[in-house]
């Protein structure tokens, strides 16, 4: 195994631990979590720029790079169901709701792009390429969840609650940005691969 799909593999096993230390209530426990998350994200454009570099890109890279920022992202996004769902109780009932429905958007749109994916390529297919909108969906994603996971390190690790309400709002509005953008990339994507779709074969 190469050095980029190592620290491929490294961004998977470092996303439970960071689930964990997003759950587990502990002293400074979002702090720690920021900086895993933060490192997690590092590994995935260092790993790509690496292998591009050196030639050491993989089909088995391939394959699992995409699927661990998917479960980076989605561990975090249920973090922050549980934050809003079970931390905050009826305090924040409707951010809770939100929350669901942003992470079915993010699910939704994984999923379906990823069987599309898989219809490409064995319809003799090429894959086809990520659009501007798919960036600005991860990029959006990244920096809402960084900015979520700081402002609940500073409400809870270091006592500024009373900014929590403000922080709550502006958390809030970069993850919906972000579902707003799954769903465009991913009917993009879905309209760029209708030909390989065929519902009789």
């Amino acid at each position: 195994m190469n050095t980029p799909n190592k620290l491929t593999v490294a961004r998977i096993i470092a996303t439970p631990i960071f689930m964990a230390t997003m759950l587990i209530d502990f002293p400074y426990h979002y702090t720690v979590a920021l900086f895993l998350f933060i490192a997690a994200s590092l590994t995935d454009m260092i790993d790509g720029k690496m292998a591009r570099k050196y030639n050491l890109v993989t089909d088995f890279g391939k394959f699992l790079d995409p699927l661990a920022d998917k479960m980076l992202t989605t561990a975090a996004f249920l973090g922050f169901m549980y934050v809003y769902g079970v931390l905050d109780g009826a305090e924040n009932t409707t951010y809770g709701i939100q929350m669901t429905v942003i992470l079915f958007i993010v699910l939704f749109r994984e999923f379906m792009v990823s069987s599309l994916r898989l219809v490409t390529v064995s319809s003799g297919g090429k894959v086809v390429a990520a659009n501007i909108w798919g960036k600005l969906k991860t990029v959006s994603q990244m920096v809402g969840i960084v900015f979520a996971i700081l402002a609940y390190a500073l409400v809870v690790d270091f006592g500024l609650i009373s900014f929590k309400p403000v922080f709550d709002i502006i958390i809030m509005s970069i993850f919906w940005i972000s579902a707003v953008l799954c769903i465009i990339s991913g009917l993009i994507y879905l309209m760029a691969s209708k030909e390989y779709i065929d519902p009789s074969k």
